[in-house]
């Protein structure tokens, strides 16, 4: 069974603002992330790719996992550990042909999601969201701390909760049965990056 941190930060350059991806990425890391998605929804596959490596160099030097969102190739051409896989994305059993034994994730936001994602074979499941978020519009209203429950309940693969999850949230959530909580805005958009991700590893 897959160990997650007990948090899954999220690089986003569509979220960071003012910052470069490589001052935000020192920043996550810096405060001790050890595990981050990669997401680039924005960018072209070229320049996707070309972050990703430069990703890969700095969490590889750091010993923090990288997982590629929605795109296997890139996170093959870029040696990433894993990449993680909406529901309309690559179908499940095509992204295990091509990722082989590296870590695939699966969003879902109902308990026949996560069961279908547990027979699969995924080696985690996303999960939300939780609450109201305007960093992502996955066509599903917030999912909230009782159904997280019961998704505990049903499937035995770790679990990130995600979406509208803040500093203040994140206790209340693993309380819920998260493994680890994804953290988008309210890290990526705070004054120090570093400080608040270090703080809340610190509270989990």
């Amino acid at each position: 069974m897959l160990a997650l941190p007990r948090l899954y930060a999220i690089l986003d350059p569509d979220v960071i603002r003012d910052r470069s991806s490589e001052e935000a990425l020192r920043a996550l890391l810096d405060g001790g992330a050890a595990m981050i998605q990669l997401r680039a929804k924005s960018l072209s596959p070229r320049d996707f790719l070309e972050l990703a490596r430069r990703v890969r160099a700095e969490t590889r030097a750091r010993g923090c996992r990288l997982i590629v969102n929605d795109r296997a190739d890139i996170a093959l051409a870029c040696d990433a550990d894993g990449v993680h896989l909406g529901q309309d994305d690559l179908p499940l059993g095509a992204g295990r042909k091509i990722m082989g034994s590296r870590i695939i994730g699966v969003s879902t936001h109902d308990i026949a999601q996560a069961r279908e994602a547990e027979r699969g074979g995924a080696d985690y499941i996303g999960f939300g969201p939780m609450f109201g978020t305007t960093t992502k519009d996955t066509g599903y209203s917030a999912r909230g701390i009782e159904l997280l429950g019961e998704i505990r309940a049903a499937v035995r693969l770790p679990i990130v909760a995600i979406g509208g999850i803040t500093e203040e949230k994140a206790r209340l959530v693993w309380r819920a049965g998260a493994d680890s909580v994804a953290i988008i805005s309210d890290i990526l958009q705070s004054a120090d990056i570093a400080t608040k991700t270090r703080r809340i590893l610190a509270n989990s």
